[in-house]
């Protein structure tokens, strides 16, 4: 189980800080998809920090496993919101796809990390 747990955190964790770094760096698809679901642009670098602490997070509860729960959690949360938010735009599968493969990534992570 161990080995399970750190695979999909550390593919959470590069999901999750590779996201916010397109967030911050406004990558013109990232910025568009932000803006169809109706995500504010002063908002958007709030949202890159928070992706950037559950990575960092995940990180750090390869230690601490209230914090790598904790953040793997959050994660999920997270991502289930982009997934509603796309869906909610009522979006293609393929604009829903990126936001559903993480969520489904943090879900597994955070079932690992209850199950240490």
């Amino acid at each position: 189980m161990t080995i399970a747990l750190n695979i999909f955190g550390a593919l959470l964790a590069l999901a999750s800080i590779g996201s916010a770094g397109g967030k911050l760096a406004k990558a013109p698809d990232i910025m568009a998809s932000m803006e169809s679901v109706g995500v504010k642009k002063s908002f958007i670098p709030v949202l890159a920090s928070l992706e950037i602490a559950g990575g960092l997070g995940l990180i750090v509860g390869i230690w601490s496993t209230p914090l790598g729960i904790l953040s793997a959690g959050c994660l999920a949360l997270y991502f289930a919101g982009a997934v509603l938010s796309h869906v909610r735009s009522k979006h293609k599968i393929a604009d829903i796809a990126p936001a559903l493969g993480i969520f489904v990534i943090a879900a597994m992570t955070t079932y690992l990390q209850l199950q240490r």
